[in-house]
């Protein structure tokens, strides 16, 4: 599946939560990450947030998809996190 995750978490598990979503989707903004991810790893990537996540304080939304193909991406200005494509 296709998913866009976006998060806001305290200035202290920034660092934490930026090095997570780095190993399981793409880096496109701050706090934003796209990418294709099966639904187990979408659920090893949320038990893991868990851990230093603070639910009264901390958020996490995430949009899925089938796959990016249903929707039109515009970036107006510099993107942040060009991602490479590998074959």
């Amino acid at each position: 599946m296709y998913v866009i995750l976006v998060y806001d978490v305290g200035q202290k598990r920034v660092g934490k939560m930026l090095k997570l979503c780095r190993r399981y989707l793409n880096w496109i903004q701050n706090s934003v990450f796209e990418g294709e991810i099966s639904e187990v790893r979408l659920k090893e990537l949320l038990m893991e947030s868990r851990r230093f996540m603070v639910m009264a304080e901390d958020s996490m939304i995430i949009f899925k998809g089938r796959s990016q193909t249903v929707l039109d991406k515009q970036i107006v200005g510099k993107e942040r996190g060009e991602i490479d494509q590998f074959i």
